[in-house]
């Protein structure tokens, strides 16, 4: 199973509009097809230029590793050595913390990954997740 544009950006408009309503920072989303590729990204009005970079890192960490930001970073803080060398062969691409989230389909397939950032981990992770389940996916925080 392929995410489409359209349910990518779904995800997308729907995650922004959790931020808004929970009154976060401008918040940055991303989503990944199954091989780490951009299928959709937006960043708010007044989100810092940088936060691309940093929503493609959660999700590309995701999807790469095949692991959410929650346990990669339960993974960093219990094995900094494995994380630093995954993200030298990432070419330093991972960010592992909350905010990046795995999607899978019905069988436990990975099929992608969405990021978000702008706000603590924990928010964008919320934020992320209200914008997968509103498209009728399955996301792993």
């Amino acid at each position: 199973m392929a995410i489409s544009l359209r349910k990518a950006r779904t995800i997308i408009r729907k995650a922004l509009e959790k931020g808004r309503e929970m009154e976060l920072k401008p918040l940055s989303a991303v989503v990944l097809d199954a091989g780490g590729h951009v299928i959709a990204f937006e960043r708010e009005d007044d989100a810092a230029p940088g936060r691309f970079a940093i929503a493609h890192g959660k999700a590309y960490g995701s999807v790469m590793l095949g692991m959410a930001g929650t346990a990669q970073m339960q993974r960093a803080e219990a094995q900094a050595y494995f994380m630093a060398a995954v993200n030298g062969v990432y070419g330093g691409q991972v960010v592992p913390v909350p905010g990046g989230v795995l999607l899978r389909d019905r069988k436990g397939a990975v099929i992608g990954a969405v990021g978000v950032t702008g706000d603590t981990s924990d928010n964008d992770a919320i934020a992320a997740m209200a914008g997968i389940e509103t498209a009728g996916l399955i996301g792993e925080v």
